[in-house]
Order: C-alpha cells, then structure tokens, then sequence
C-alpha cells in the first residue's frame, strides 16, 4: 500500500480530460474520422484555451487507446496527430478490463452470453463459410484429446465459442464476446479445477458443443440459439451449486 504522502490531490477536473472530452465530441459527432487529422499541438492549445502539457497529456491517453496515431518527427502536411480506426483488439482490450474489474453479478453475465451468444449462432447458421465450419470441427476434434489439461480445454472451449461469434459475421458481437470469454478466464479455470469428476463435465461440455455445431452446420439457427443457450445456462447452474 502507497504512503498517504504520496498522493497528490485532485482538482475537480484535470485540464487533460477536458482536452479528452472536446475530442471525443468531435468523433461521436462524425466532425473526426479515421485518417483525419488533428490541428498542431500550439493550434490545438489556442482553439482550446489550454496548456500545450495538457493537450499532450490527452493525446498519449488516444494514443495509447489506440485512437490516435502520433506522427514521426517532423513538420508539414503529414506531420499532424492522425485519428485512426480503432482496431478490434483495442476495443476487446478495453471491454476485457472493464468486466473484468466490474465484479459484475452472475446471472448478469450469464444473460449477457445468452444475449449475445444466442444472436451469435442465429447468424452463423446462416452466414458461417466453409473455412469457419471447419476450424469449429477441428477444435471439436482436439478437445476430444483425453491428455489435455484443464486449461487447454477452456482454451479451446473459448476458441469455438469466439469461432461461432465470427462465423456470425457481426464484429461487435464477436469483440464483445472475445472481451467476455477472456475477462472470465481466469475464473473459469478457478472453477474446472473445483470439479471432481471432471471427465464426466468435460464429456457433457463436447456434447454441448457438438450439438452446437450440427445446428450450425445444418443452417438451423432457431435449434443453434438454442442449444447454445442451454448450454451456457445448463453450466453455470452446475457451477452455482459447486461454489455454494
């Protein structure tokens, strides 16, 4: 734990945010787009009515969000701070850390998947390509491996479950499940090791998923949503009554 000493206080609202928030208005409002560029630093400072420190405090927050793409050193035209198009791993990246420090409910992030999940192999039954049909078997096939340990099931558990949301060919559903699968990695695996027969729960999962996959396959997105549904409800049910 810090010393109390250490920490400095805060004034009501940093300067640097502000700068944040004049910037964002203008990306929400479609004034900034991707390839966009920002005015110079001093321009910026002046429109703003703020310190140069605070508009480069702001502008190493977007970098770092991967909102922004700062130039190479230099002047004239290519030289401006450059709005770049958020890449899926930022946003996952982003969605990752903040449910996996929200300490959301249970049944909160149990309807969450459902929501998003069933939507997920509704769609990919009816969108999935050959390529992706066949990564879903091959995984299927590998977590039929007696020898993998617990972990490498839950990894390709969340392999399949990240494949279908793909296949579904909607982005932002499959960011916003890979950023859910990966925030609750480490409890899930904090829960297959409180298992005891762990071969009988790990037949029921491939069951689970084969189920998944054949409705998949067969273009029956109604039978895919629901059997995924089942699926992630049947588990954390069983998992409700090992924790308690």
């Amino acid at each position: 734990m810090t010393d109390a000493a250490e920490w400095q206080p805060l004034s009501r609202s940093r300067t640097y945010e502000l700068v944040l928030d004049q910037i964002e208005e203008q990306i929400l409002a479609g004034r900034l787009r991707p390839g966009d560029r920002l005015p110079p630093e001093r321009e910026l400072a002046g429109m703003l009515g703020v310190s140069r420190a605070a508009i480069r405090e702001a502008l190493r927050v977007l970098e770092a969000q991967g909102v922004l793409r700062r130039p190479q050193v230099g002047t004239g035209p290519e030289s401006g701070n450059l709005i770049a198009g958020m890449p899926s791993t930022g946003l996952s990246r982003l969605l990752r850390v903040h449910v996996a420090l929200s300490n959301f409910p249970l049944d909160d992030v149990v309807e969450a998947r459902v929501t998003m999940e069933r939507a997920s192999a509704r769609l990919a039954a009816g969108h999935a390509t050959p390529e992706q049909l066949a990564r879903m078997r091959e995984l299927l096939d590998r977590m039929d491996d007696p020898e993998l340990s617990r972990e490498e099931f839950n990894d390709l558990d969340t392999d399949f479950h990240v494949t279908v949301a793909e296949a579904a060919g909607n982005r932002l559903i499959a960011d916003m499940t890979i950023a859910v699968r990966n925030a609750l990695r480490h409890d899930l695996l904090r829960t297959f090791d409180k298992i005891a027969d762990w071969e009988q729960a790990a037949t029921r999962l491939r069951r689970d998923h084969q189920g998944i996959y054949a409705a998949v396959a067969d273009g029956d997105g109604e039978l895919a949503a629901t059997r995924v549904e089942r699926h992630i409800r049947d588990f954390y049910r069983k998992v409700s009554a090992l924790l308690a």
